[in-house]
């Protein structure tokens, strides 16, 4: 549809009273929605409205979609791959999906990294895992996606495509609250991906948690800029605002990535969004772009943003200090902060920090967060770890030592959860499964620790970083480096590496602006120094370019993948000068 001025977006407030997702599938909650007013609202790279697209009409088109997936051949149980792109044709095929029993796998656009081979694989590895019976994707992607359906063996067809063909009749298939409602891929899925299986059970106990932690109101509206192949972008800011009933307007993530401001210029001109969610680095990079107050207070008006989300990775305190910096101006208030912390495998949420409470940090003494022994030689050093709230509805989280037992307050260890929004299974890899599944608590891969009823985070526990038997945790030697004038959060990555004479050592790639040769080896020199200030060892400091350092489908830095684009030989670093 043409951009059109006339366009009305769909309202805050309808008559229809507000239900939090006390559904038994998802299907009757895109039901209960149409019912009322509210909707999706769909905007160009500039923020203007460029679709509405009621609750009404998307189950409209959902159903005309299960028909056409049903006419095709699409079966309950089958899996149906949708290239998730930000707008009205994804959101029908994947309630089309539900409808028809089948179920919808995101799967992710094409990033500026890698170039189209590597997105290819990455859709062909995600295809042969999931073993779809269609693709589909936007036209714009089709030889692309064509060449990976081709190498999997599966059917594909265009968005477009597909919306012609022809449709059956008779009724949809009966769903059930434990038959799985969609696959989830993780946001760092390569090589070895694994499919999150995600019942509508688990799926409403969840998205019902959003609803009564966030304590939504009448009158909540969202903005959206998160990719929808991404658990916090399709979860909580698609599937969530049709159960909980909350009119959404979304950018697109690439047109976020090239106009970030434009974000915020959405949350001022809608009135009424009280709503919007972001990692850490969507706040950043926003707070990078202010040139000055005045500019910030005749442009911008923040006053309304009553939950401003954070999650996906590191929550960053002096990040989000530095947002607060540059938007108070605009009426922002810190206390709109709402830290949380989640995963594919609980479906999304476990904790949620009540809103109003903000920010609130905890200094923790470097050794008790590696569990290394205290070095009495050197001065203590202290990280601030971000609360990161309470559980969500009927979400237990533990914390365990390495043997299994349960360890008290402030005491780090892994980060355990059980409740009925943890996965079924990750699809067709039970040793997976049983490997992170006991006795119904999901192992989450992640450290912290519980303080009076709230979660904090310190890391994932395969980043550790261990060497002569002491542990170090990648984001200390990152956060470190970035306090050195010019460098940006994202701009560098920590790992172990071996040596030739089998020793393991910390390596550092940093991504280097500066072109002259001596300026360069000063750099080296002083980040060298930096990390030897930190670690007490020597490391190895690799420069390399700009936006060569891999990031996952949801914008994290990936050390798993530069580690090994880096021993690949994939990113040259800059030879110095001797």
């Amino acid at each position: 549809m043409d951009n059109d001025a006339a366009l009305t977006p769909t309202p805050n407030l309808c008559a229809l009273p507000r239900r939090f997702s006390d559904f038994a599938t998802f299907g009757e909650a895109l039901d209960y929605a149409a019912e009322g007013a509210r909707g999706l609202n769909f905007h160009d790279p500039r923020g203007n409205l460029t679709r509405v697209y009621p609750f009404a009409e998307l189950r409209q088109d959902a159903l005309a979609m299960a028909r056409r997936l049903v006419a095709a051949g699409a079966k309950p149980g089958d899996r149906i791959a949708l290239v998730a792109q930000t707008g009205p044709e994804f959101a029908a095929l994947f309630c089309g999906a539900v409808y028809a029993g089948a179920w919808p796998v995101p799967l992710p656009l094409p990033t500026s990294f890698g170039g189209k081979e590597s997105y290819i694989e990455q859709l062909a590895v995600q295809l042969e895992s999931s073993d779809p019976a269609l693709l589909l994707y936007p036209e714009e992607i089709a030889e692309m996606a064509h060449a990976a359906a081709e190498r999997q063996g599966c059917g594909g067809a265009s968005f477009e495509e597909f919306a012609d063909r022809p449709a059956a009749n008779g009724p949809l298939p009966t769903q059930n609250p434990d038959d799985i409602c969609y696959l989830q891929y993780s946001s760092g899925s390569t090589r070895f991906p694994h499919g999150v299986a995600v019942t509508h059970r688990a799926l409403l106990n969840n998205l019902r948690g959003h609803g009564i932690g966030m304590k939504l109101v009448d009158n909540d509206r969202c903005v959206s800029w998160l990719p929808w192949y991404h658990d916090m972008g399709l979860v909580g800011c698609l599937l969530s605002p049709i159960a909980n009933q909350v009119s959404t307007d979304y950018l697109r993530t690439e047109d976020f990535a090239r106009r970030p401001l434009a974000w915020l210029d959405l949350i001022s001109r809608n009135e009424g969004t009280t709503l919007s969610y972001s990692p850490t680095f969507g706040y950043d990079i926003c707070a990078r772009r202010i040139s000055s107050q005045s500019a910030v207070a005749e442009r911008f008006d923040l006053s309304r943003w009553r939950l401003a989300g954070n999650g996906a990775d590191m929550i960053r305190p002096d990040v989000m200090q530095s947002f607060v910096n540059a938007f108070a101006a605009a009426g922002f208030k810190a206390n709109s902060f709402v830290p949380s912390y989640g995963l594919a495998e609980a479906t999304l949420a476990v904790t949620l920090m009540p809103p109003g409470e903000g920010i609130s940090v905890e200094l923790v003494e470097e050794e008790r967060l590696s569990g290394s022994p205290r070095d009495l030689s050197r001065p203590a050093r202290y990280r601030a770890i971000v609360n990161c709230g309470k559980p969500v509805l009927d979400m237990a989280v533990e914390i365990r030592g390495e043997d299994g037992t349960a360890r008290g307050d402030h005491m780090i260890g892994k980060v355990w959860c059980k409740g009925p929004s943890v996965m079924h299974s990750y699809y067709r890899d039970p040793e997976a499964t049983a490997a992170c599944l006991v006795d119904g608590w999901l192992d989450t891969g992640d450290m912290g620790y519980m303080a009076n009823g709230y979660l904090f985070i310190v890391g994932r526990a395969k980043d550790m970083i261990i060497i002569n038997g002491k542990n170090h945790w990648p984001q200390d030697i990152e956060w470190a480096v970035e306090q050195l004038p010019g460098f940006h959060q994202g701009d560098i990555a920590a790992f172990s590496v071996e040596t030739e004479n089998g020793e393991e050592v910390p390596a550092v790639l940093v991504h280097c602006r500066v072109s002259d040769p001596e300026e360069r080896v000063r750099l080296h020199d002083q980040i060298r120094e930096k990390v030897r200030s930190i670690t007490g060892m020597n490391c190895l400091v690799e420069l390399v370019p700009p936006r060569t350092l891999p990031r996952t489908s949801s914008g994290k830095l990936s050390r798993a993948k530069a580690k090994k684009l880096y021993l690949s030989g994939e990113i040259e670093p800059f030879k110095l000068a001797a």
